[in-house]
């Protein structure tokens, strides 16, 4: 599985390369309210958007999980309390059982009166 993911990757990057080196046309980047401009070749602004597509993107999917993150930390440190009551509890059946095998034993009586 991890061969697939490697060969999968590597044609990616492969494709990338082919991209970048085919698309070397200079293009003006404008950022409209202010007055800069940036030639840069094709492949760089194409690449650089869809960079900050991504990086938006894995935030906004971090940000989302980020409530269930903080749910399971919570479940587990209350699974946590609950196995060291558990532990405890264990300990305290584990000493009455200990305790009372030591205990002398308790006399019985039983009497066989028949009543007529």
């Amino acid at each position: 599985m991890r061969i697939i993911g490697l060969l999968l990757t590597a044609l990616l990057l492969l494709l990338l390369v082919l991209f970048a080196i085919s698309n070397t046309a200079p293009v003006l980047l404008q950022l409209w309210p202010f007055d800069l401009t940036w030639q840069v070749p094709l492949a760089g602004a194409v690449l650089g958007a869809a960079a900050i597509a991504f990086a938006v993107g894995a935030l906004l999917a971090w940000g989302g999980a980020l409530r269930y993150r903080l749910r399971a930390r919570k479940m587990q440190r209350a699974a946590q309390l609950l196995e060291a009551e558990l532990a405890e509890m264990r300990a305290r059946q584990e000493a009455a059982k200990a305790a009372a095998a030591n205990a002398p034993p308790m006399a019985v009586t039983t009497s066989l009166a028949t009543t007529r």
